[in-house]
């Protein structure tokens, strides 16, 4: 028996999806026979695929009737993430069809004040005449409401979510839809769910950038913005730690596995001024975010200064590009912004 009259036998099992021949989308592979015994692999998007009985049984029933064929033995394997995505592509996200650019802040590490970075740098977009949302993706611990003194809950409408407007910006966090204090508790697959409900569900419209304030560490909630936001660049926040270095080294590892562009790196807390004194203090250490800059090839973007305005601004609703935008540090935020935009 040839393999081409299996292969010709097999052209009528289509995939009860797509409606192709199982042939024709290359999930039929590894054909062989031997004593009248046809072994093929049939690949799916996982082993354990509904759907791998019924085409397992199609199979079966389109080869046996050949003659010589005495039985049939079918493996299922796994697609490689790329054909899955490329045969059964995720639907568009509603709520961000019109976003051109998407920047993920993330750290790593929780404290280096990843979360005044994604919003300074969001005002500093803005004030760039960009039009630009901000997306507290910080699930488990949403600050991004007292940093901009937001108190009301969002409204819906047709089942949308409408994101609140503030200081030229479009805002949307899970603080926004309970308690200030309120505790969320999110396990597995629910974590993933939410992301995507942020991005899906709520009417970002037209927007140049949609900042991302990601939670800290390298679990669901950056594993899926990396999966749903393919072109999603990423900014990255260290202090000159090296405590803080060698959790953000393992965030840069996660996203370049995943093949997100990470646009540079930010060094906080980098040096204390002090009003007797123009020479910088540096409490945290020196070199840090240089030297993290070095060993990955990353642009070191700007050290930013422990400033009391910025601690003032985030405990106040109204960030340091708000109360003070023509102040040193204001201009460092303004920089960051110029930075990012030149390499969109």
């Amino acid at each position: 028996m040839e393999k081409q009259e299996i292969r010709q036998a097999l052209q009528g099992v289509l995939h009860p999806k797509l409606h192709k021949s199982l042939i024709e989308l290359g999930l039929i592979r590894d054909i062989a026979v031997s004593d009248g015994v046809v072994s093929l692999t049939l690949a799916l998007k996982s082993r354990r695929a509904p759907l791998q009985k019924e085409l397992t049984a199609a199979i079966t029933e389109a080869l046996t009737p050949l003659a010589g064929v005495t039985a049939v033995q079918v493996e299922i394997a796994a697609l490689e993430p790329a054909e899955a995505e490329r045969l059964f592509p995720s639907p568009p996200l509603k709520g961000i069809e019109k976003v051109k650019h998407f920047l993920a802040v993330a750290s790593g590490k929780g404290g280096v004040g990843k979360t005044t970075i994604a919003v300074n740098v969001a005002l500093a977009l803005a004030r760039q005449g960009c039009k630009v949302g901000l997306l507290d993706a910080d699930i488990y611990g949403p600050s991004v409401p007292l940093m901009l003194g937001l108190t009301k809950a969002v409204e819906q409408e047709d089942e949308m979510i409408i994101p609140a407007e503030k200081y030229g910006l479009r805002i949307m966090s899970l603080g926004m839809t309970a308690g200030q204090d309120a505790a969320f508790i999110w396990r597995g697959p629910l974590v993933a769910k939410m992301i995507n409900q942020l991005l899906d569900r709520v009417r970002w419209g037209e927007l140049d950038y949609l900042v991302i304030d990601l939670p800290p560490g390298t679990g669901d909630p950056s594993i899926t913005i990396a999966k749903a936001l393919p072109h999603c660049r990423i900014l990255m926040v260290t202090t000159t730690q090296e405590i803080a270095l060698a959790d953000v080294r393992r965030a840069i590892n996660l996203f370049n596995k995943s093949g997100r562009t990470i646009c540079g790196l930010v060094e906080n807390m980098s040096y204390f001024l002090c009003e007797h004194s123009d020479k910088p203090i540096e409490i945290f250490g020196h070199g840090g975010g240089e030297q993290l800059s070095k060993e990955t090839n990353l642009p070191l973007l700007a050290a930013i200064p422990l400033d009391l305005t910025i601690r003032q601004g985030g405990d106040s609703g109204v960030p340091i590009m708000e109360s003070a935008p023509d102040s040193a540090t204001a201009a460092v935020f303004a920089a960051i912004a110029e930075k990012i935009t030149a390499r969109a």
